[in-house]
């Protein structure tokens, strides 16, 4: 085991008191990050309880949160105003400067519901609508449309949907199901012209990010390289899984079940009351035991519930009277049925709670250090649900490597594809999305086109977050490159290593917000990222 030199232990005491050590400017930092955190918790928690976990948090309702984060907010502002930047250390003008972006991008003057934003589907028709608000009603749709579809006089999620895709047998019923989404498309891009809700959304993402940036922006600034060798990259993992593909056309709802046949095959080893025990087996294995660790979960399906899995901070860690009091985090999911798809998003939401659980940093720097990274770790043991190893293991049974790995990339490359499709609609905003996924999927995946449908808006993040898939998409080329290294440095972990999660949280994950990501990427990797270990992967298929 990795044991920490003790001058770093003594830095990173130092560093994680605030480093106050005779600075009055540095005793002023470390005062306002104690306000900053009791900011941050508030917030979590009164996120968590709009979610629908629970209705209050150490015996505090909603209502006594809120007056809490009005005073915390107060305090922060009101003390980073009084700091000088020209005072401080290195160290303590980061922390300064990334309270300061928190407090404007993440922290409100007036909290707001993210679960339950005010505006409805139907307001997406408005044309008057801001960006925050055009997204929020876009939002909603993936709610009350996506999470309620109509299928054999019976409602049925998207994400289910999607499930179900994959193992349905009969070629007439998949149509009609992937047809059950055609109100979902139309909320989302309307009448397929230039009035349409996401064809406007996407000019003001544009003229929103001048001056900052984009998602794509910000993912290749993660990994060392050019927005424009973000594009090229995608094209070259499309274009070696194109090669290997076999070139068969298929339709778009024949798509799905054409790389579902590992879903198909452990469809009875994975119904969905296994999901928890299987995750707390396999984390258990990797040396992260979440039931210690004390993940929360909530992945019940029910009315009004956000749409899209996701995992996040009650409260934060850090230390109280010189001891550190651990993160809280909770799940988010909706589970009304089995599969292996789903079981593989629910170790990939695992993946992000232990990842928060491992960032042990002052308070300013409590935070995932960008979202690429963030998604691209998730999957780092989530892949291994698509090794027949893991399965033999945790499931009693498997498909064969060919089976398992075409239902992996099956599904990476379509995220591989709204990468692009976002990468190319906010290059050039005036594009018709129907027309351009039709061209992306035609020609990599081999898919009929059809640009009469806007089959393309089945992820939320498109209109939620526009240019967020690309976190998914190039995160691909993340965390391969990662698999492969913590191979050949630590050992194979498909069935489980009990040192990868403190090997891993030692070298990747412990920094948060502290260590820009690119660097660290290149200290871990002792190289620049490449998608060298992705395209071997994926040739990988080609072989079987």
């Amino acid at each position: 085991m990795h044991k920490t030199p003790c001058l770093l232990v003594l830095f990173l005491a130092f560093a994680l008191s605030g480093g106050t050590a005779e600075n009055p400017s540095s005793a002023a930092v470390a005062d306002v990050e104690g306000n900053y955190a009791d900011l941050a918790d508030s917030y979590g928690i009164i996120s968590t309880i709009d979610s629908g976990l629970f209705a209050t948090y150490q015996s505090k309702d909603r209502t006594a949160w809120e007056r809490v984060y009005s005073e915390k907010r107060k305090q922060v502002s009101e003390k980073l105003s009084h700091i000088s930047a020209s005072r401080l250390s290195p160290l303590d003008g980061r922390a300064v400067d990334a309270m300061k972006r928190h407090l404007r991008d993440d922290f409100p003057e007036q909290f707001n519901d993210q679960n339950a934003p005010p505006e409805h589907c139907r307001d997406a028709q408005r044309h008057d609508l801001s960006l925050t608000s055009l997204e929020g009603a876009l939002h909603s749709c993936f709610t009350e449309l996506g999470n309620n579809l109509e299928f054999e006089s019976k409602k049925v999620t998207r994400v289910s949907a999607l499930g179900m895709l994959e193992e349905m047998n009969e070629e007439e019923r998949r149509k009609k199901l992937f047809y059950a989404f055609d109100s979902l498309w139309h909320a989302i891009d309307g009448n397929h012209d230039s009035g349409s809700p996401y064809r406007r959304l996407i000019p003001l993402v544009v003229s929103a990010a001048d001056g900052h940036g984009t998602w794509v922006d910000a993912a290749a600034k993660t990994i060392g390289v050019s927005s424009t060798e973000v594009e090229r990259w995608l094209e070259q993992i499309l274009d070696t899984w194109r090669q290997v593909d076999g070139g068969q056309m298929v339709e778009p709802w024949n798509y799905f079940y054409r790389g579902g046949e590992a879903a198909r095959l452990l469809s009875a080893a994975t119904p969905n009351n296994s999901f928890v025990p299987v995750n707390q087996r396999y984390y258990r294995d990797l040396g992260a035991d979440l039931q210690q660790l004390g993940v929360l979960y909530d992945l019940e399906a029910r009315p009004g519930k956000a749409p899209l899995a996701y995992t996040d901070f009650v409260t934060r860690g850090r230390l109280l009277d010189g001891k550190w009091r651990p993160s809280v985090v909770h799940i988010s999911g909706s589970y009304a049925t089995g599969g292996l798809g789903l079981l593989n998003e629910l170790v990939h939401e695992n993946g992000h709670a232990v990842y928060l659980m491992a960032i042990h940093v002052r308070p300013a720097f409590m935070d995932v250090s960008a979202e690429l990274f963030d998604e691209a770790f998730a999957d780092v043991p989530s892949w291994n649900t698509y090794e027949p190893a893991w399965q033999r293991k945790y499931l009693g049974q498997a498909a064969s490597d060919s089976a398992s790995q075409r239902t992996l990339f099956s599904s990476v490359m379509l995220d591989v594809a709204w990468a692009l499709f976002e990468c190319r609609m906010l290059r050039t905003p005036g594009s018709d999305p129907n027309e351009l996924w039709t061209d992306i999927t035609n020609h990599y995946l081999h898919i009929v086109r059809h640009p009469e449908i806007s089959w393309w808006a089945l992820r939320g993040q498109l209109v939620q977050m526009p240019g967020y898939m690309v976190n998914y998409g190039l995160g691909s080329v993340l965390t391969a490159d990662i698999r492969q290294h913590t191979r050949t440095a630590l050992g194979a972990f498909e069935t489980g290593n009990p040192q990868w999660y403190s090997w891993t949280s030692e070298r990747l994950l412990r920094y948060g917000e502290e260590l820009d990501t690119s660097t660290l990427l290149k200290q871990f990797l002792g190289r620049p990222v490449s998608p060298a270990a992705l395209l071997d992967q994926i040739r990988r298929v080609g072989q079987n």
